[in-house]
């Protein structure tokens, strides 16, 4: 057990942004198990201060919702297949892109589609609430298919087709359902879509969004880290003899750091899984 949950803290830390969102996914899934779900009911009943309400004096109280809908879902197949989507359009965006232009999508994606829906619910005069993370992963999709379209992706037992034409196939299910089931979802869905092409189009003509959501992190960070300050030390030099220089210790930590590139290169090659256990070992316990 104590294995498992090392191997876990290991992928977390070196996982990046992608792994992360996964894991914030999944854990707020797991809290909502435990808090959220009416077993009477067989379904949830999540909170206004976590759902996105679409009645306006409910969201015009809590802002906040605007996010938070994004990290929570509605049943297992639900978080189950968003984070497999998450997991296949953030591989492929990243292979463009940096991990704070993934995280700035995730989260300003999250938000505009958010604001669709509840603007989308206030005209058609209709009362719901949202969860789930598919407005976003929409957004990271179709971001990275507006970027490079015709890349080829191979699927198990259809073979290689371009990248274009699962998005397609996915906005088409969506524009087909929205009078259906599920019309807020797939409000969301589509606003989602509509955004991460908006995001390639702005980066491309040097306007990256992204920083937006990079600064507000760094002001936050900055505004409650502790700068310790460095207590005034009276430093007496001897200039009879030269200072002894540790080499030891400093080939040491050139062999440590050595090594810990050489595993790192091989996890960027053939992924976590393939570490030795005592590779595993080693990185957790070098990231102390």
């Amino acid at each position: 057990m104590a294995s498992i949950i090392d191997d876990l803290k290991s992928q977390y830390k070196l996982g990046g942004m992608a792994q992360r969102l996964i894991y914030w996914n999944v854990a707020c899934f797991l809290v909502s198990l435990v808090f959220f779900y009416q077993f009477s009911l067989g379904s949830f009943n999540f909170p206004n201060w976590i759902a996105l309400a679409s009645e306006p004096t409910v969201f015009m109280t809590k802002p906040w919702t605007l996010l938070t809908y994004s990290f929570f879902h509605d049943g297992f197949g639900h978080v189950f297949f968003n984070m497999i989507v998450l997991n296949f359009s953030s591989t492929f965006f990243l292979t463009f892109f940096n991990q704070k232009q993934l995280l700035g999508l995730y989260v300003l994606s999250a938000i505009f589609a958010g604001i669709a829906f509840v603007t989308g619910y206030f005209f058609m005069d209709l009362i719901a609430s949202l969860v789930g993370a598919s407005a976003a992963i929409m957004a990271i999709l179709v971001a990275t298919t507006t970027y490079r379209p015709l890349m080829n992706v191979r699927l198990l037992l259809i073979g290689n087709v371009k990248l274009w034409h699962i998005t397609a196939v996915i906005l088409l299910i969506d524009l087909m359902q929205i009078r259906i089931d599920n019309t807020g979802g797939h409000i969301a869905h589509l606003a989602g879509a509509f955004f991460g092409f908006i995001f390639i189009k702005l980066l491309e003509n040097g306007t990256d969004l992204s920083k937006i959501v990079t600064s507000v992190i760094d002001f936050f960070v900055n505004l409650f880290s502790k700068s310790k300050a460095t207590p005034f030390k009276k430093v007496h030099k001897n200039y009879k003899s030269a200072p002894i220089k540790n080499t030891s210790k400093t080939i040491n930590k050139d062999k440590t750091q050595q090594q810990i590139d050489e595993i790192l290169d091989k996890i960027s090659k053939s992924g976590y899984d393939c570490l030795t256990k005592e590779e595993k070992e080693f990185l957790f316990k070098a990231g102390k």
